[in-house]
Protein backbone atom coordinates (compact mmCIF):
# COMPACT_ATOMS: atom_id res chain seq x y z
CA UNK A 1 0.00 0.00 0.00
CA UNK A 2 1.35 3.54 -1.09
CA UNK A 3 1.36 6.17 1.00
CA UNK A 4 -0.61 9.19 0.58
CA UNK A 5 1.02 12.59 -0.13
CA UNK A 6 -1.29 14.32 2.31
CA UNK A 7 -0.50 11.60 5.19
CA UNK A 8 3.34 11.79 4.85
CA UNK A 9 3.25 15.92 4.54
CA UNK A 10 1.12 15.54 7.97
CA UNK A 11 3.51 13.10 9.36
CA UNK A 12 5.93 15.99 8.36
CA UNK A 13 4.38 18.54 9.21
CA UNK A 14 3.85 16.86 13.00
CA UNK A 15 7.83 16.16 13.41
CA UNK A 16 8.23 20.06 12.26
CA UNK A 17 6.10 20.73 14.83
CA UNK A 18 7.69 18.46 17.51
CA UNK A 19 11.18 19.65 16.86
CA UNK A 20 9.56 23.35 17.04
CA UNK A 21 8.00 22.47 20.58
CA UNK A 22 11.28 21.06 21.71
CA UNK A 23 13.41 24.06 20.21
CA UNK A 24 10.67 26.73 22.24
CA UNK A 25 10.95 24.91 25.50
CA UNK A 26 14.49 24.56 24.89
CA UNK A 27 14.39 28.40 24.68
CA UNK A 28 12.68 28.67 27.65
CA UNK A 29 14.60 26.67 29.63
CA UNK A 30 17.89 28.56 28.65
CA UNK A 31 15.74 31.96 29.16
CA UNK A 32 14.70 30.58 32.46
CA UNK A 33 18.26 29.65 33.23
CA UNK A 34 19.79 32.80 32.15
CA UNK A 35 17.03 35.13 34.40
CA UNK A 36 18.04 32.21 37.18
CA UNK A 37 21.88 33.51 36.67
CA UNK A 38 21.19 37.34 36.37
CA UNK A 39 19.44 37.46 39.26
CA UNK A 40 21.75 34.97 41.44
CA UNK A 41 24.54 37.53 40.64
CA UNK A 42 22.49 40.66 40.68
CA UNK A 43 22.14 39.63 44.26
CA UNK A 44 25.84 38.57 44.98
CA UNK A 45 27.57 41.56 42.92
CA UNK A 46 24.24 43.65 45.39
CA UNK A 47 25.77 42.20 48.72
CA UNK A 48 29.22 43.14 47.34
CA UNK A 49 28.66 46.70 46.73
CA UNK A 50 26.31 46.75 49.86
CA UNK A 51 28.79 44.85 52.18
CA UNK A 52 31.42 47.91 50.79
CA UNK A 53 29.13 51.04 51.22
CA UNK A 54 28.66 49.89 55.03
CA UNK A 55 32.59 49.61 55.55
CA UNK A 56 33.01 53.31 53.91
CA UNK A 57 30.20 54.50 55.57
CA UNK A 58 31.41 52.92 59.10
CA UNK A 59 35.33 53.83 58.67
CA UNK A 60 34.56 57.62 57.87
CA UNK A 61 32.05 58.16 60.45
CA UNK A 62 34.53 56.87 62.79
CA UNK A 63 37.61 59.00 61.24
CA UNK A 64 35.44 62.00 61.63
CA UNK A 65 34.41 60.81 65.16
CA UNK A 66 38.44 60.55 65.94
CA UNK A 67 39.06 63.83 64.52
CA UNK A 68 35.86 65.56 66.52
CA UNK A 69 37.66 63.99 69.96
CA UNK A 70 41.36 65.20 68.93
CA UNK A 71 40.11 68.74 67.90
CA UNK A 72 38.45 68.31 71.41
CA UNK A 73 41.40 67.46 72.99
CA UNK A 74 42.87 70.46 70.96
CA UNK A 75 40.54 72.71 72.30
CA UNK A 76 40.91 71.83 75.84
CA UNK A 77 44.76 71.41 76.12
CA UNK A 78 45.04 75.03 74.40
CA UNK A 79 42.74 76.36 77.19
CA UNK A 80 45.26 74.87 79.67
CA UNK A 81 43.05 71.92 80.61
CA UNK A 82 40.67 74.02 81.96
CA UNK A 83 36.86 73.01 81.99
CA UNK A 84 36.10 76.68 81.43
CA UNK A 85 39.38 78.90 80.32
CA UNK A 86 37.83 82.73 80.23
CA UNK A 87 39.44 83.57 76.96
CA UNK A 88 37.69 80.06 75.48
CA UNK A 89 34.78 81.27 74.34
CA UNK A 90 36.66 84.04 72.24
CA UNK A 91 39.16 81.18 71.10
CA UNK A 92 36.42 78.88 69.84
CA UNK A 93 34.73 82.00 68.45
CA UNK A 94 38.11 82.72 66.27
CA UNK A 95 38.74 79.13 65.33
CA UNK A 96 35.02 78.16 64.06
CA UNK A 97 35.54 81.36 61.87
CA UNK A 98 38.87 80.70 60.40
CA UNK A 99 37.79 76.63 60.14
CA UNK A 100 34.53 77.28 58.76
CA UNK A 101 35.90 79.64 55.31
CA UNK A 102 38.21 76.50 55.13
CA UNK A 103 35.80 73.78 55.77
CA UNK A 104 32.29 75.04 56.00
CA UNK A 105 29.42 75.12 57.92
CA UNK A 106 30.52 71.67 60.30
CA UNK A 107 32.57 73.87 62.20
CA UNK A 108 30.64 76.85 63.49
CA UNK A 109 31.59 77.65 67.37
CA UNK A 110 28.67 75.52 68.51
CA UNK A 111 29.95 72.69 67.23
CA UNK A 112 33.62 73.12 68.56
CA UNK A 113 32.15 73.57 71.87
CA UNK A 114 30.49 70.14 71.03
CA UNK A 115 33.87 68.96 70.28
CA UNK A 116 35.17 70.39 73.47
CA UNK A 117 32.72 68.45 75.30
CA UNK A 118 33.10 64.72 73.78
CA UNK A 119 36.69 65.33 74.46
CA UNK A 120 35.91 66.39 78.25
CA UNK A 121 32.85 63.35 78.49
CA UNK A 122 35.23 60.79 76.92
CA UNK A 123 38.90 61.57 77.73
CA UNK A 124 40.29 58.08 76.71
CA UNK A 125 40.14 57.77 73.86
CA UNK A 126 40.18 53.84 73.52
CA UNK A 127 36.91 54.13 74.93
CA UNK A 128 35.32 55.49 71.87
CA UNK A 129 33.38 52.74 70.26
CA UNK A 130 33.75 52.89 66.27
CA UNK A 131 29.99 51.61 66.35
CA UNK A 132 28.38 54.89 67.14
CA UNK A 133 28.17 57.66 65.26
CA UNK A 134 28.90 61.42 65.96
CA UNK A 135 25.32 62.50 66.53
CA UNK A 136 25.58 58.98 69.34
CA UNK A 137 28.37 60.94 71.03
CA UNK A 138 26.23 64.09 71.19
CA UNK A 139 23.41 62.35 73.09
CA UNK A 140 26.05 60.39 75.31
CA UNK A 141 28.15 63.43 76.20
CA UNK A 142 25.04 65.27 77.80
CA UNK A 143 25.00 62.68 80.18
CA UNK A 144 26.99 64.01 83.25
CA UNK A 145 27.30 60.67 85.76
CA UNK A 146 29.84 58.92 84.52
CA UNK A 147 28.92 55.23 85.18
CA UNK A 148 25.53 55.85 83.25
CA UNK A 149 27.36 57.51 80.54
CA UNK A 150 29.44 54.01 79.79
CA UNK A 151 26.55 51.91 80.56
CA UNK A 152 24.33 54.06 77.44
CA UNK A 153 27.58 53.92 75.11
CA UNK A 154 28.27 49.89 75.97
CA UNK A 155 25.18 49.00 75.91
CA UNK A 156 23.93 51.29 72.30
CA UNK A 157 26.69 49.64 70.78
CA UNK A 158 26.08 46.18 71.68
CA UNK A 159 22.85 46.27 70.72
CA UNK A 160 23.29 48.59 67.77
CA UNK A 161 20.95 51.56 69.07
CA UNK A 162 19.85 54.19 66.57
CA UNK A 163 19.92 57.52 67.64
CA UNK A 164 16.26 58.28 68.10
CA UNK A 165 16.47 54.24 70.14
CA UNK A 166 19.02 55.96 72.38
CA UNK A 167 17.48 59.38 73.05
CA UNK A 168 14.17 57.02 73.58
CA UNK A 169 16.27 54.81 76.30
CA UNK A 170 17.63 58.03 78.17
CA UNK A 171 14.65 59.65 78.17
CA UNK A 172 12.47 56.36 79.56
CA UNK A 173 15.51 55.93 82.16
CA UNK A 174 16.55 52.48 81.08
CA UNK A 175 19.59 52.68 83.08
CA UNK A 176 17.65 53.34 86.37
CA UNK A 177 14.62 51.03 85.80
CA UNK A 178 17.20 48.13 85.20
CA UNK A 179 19.23 48.96 88.44
CA UNK A 180 15.83 49.60 90.48
CA UNK A 181 14.45 46.08 89.15
CA UNK A 182 18.38 44.05 89.66
CA UNK A 183 18.28 45.52 93.44
CA UNK A 184 14.38 44.18 94.08
CA UNK A 185 15.66 41.05 92.37
CA UNK A 186 18.50 40.73 95.19
CA UNK A 187 15.81 41.88 98.17
CA UNK A 188 13.50 39.10 97.25
CA UNK A 189 16.33 36.43 96.55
Amino acid sequence: MKKSPSNTSFKRHQKKAKVQKDLSTQKEQAVEVLESVESELFKTVRAILSKARAVVYTTANAEMVKAYWNVGREIVEKQGGLSRATYGDGLIKSLADRLTVEFGEGFTASNLFNMRQFYLAFPKFYTLRRELSWSHYRILMRISDDNRREWYTEECAKSGWSVRQLERQINTMFYERLLSSKEKDALNS
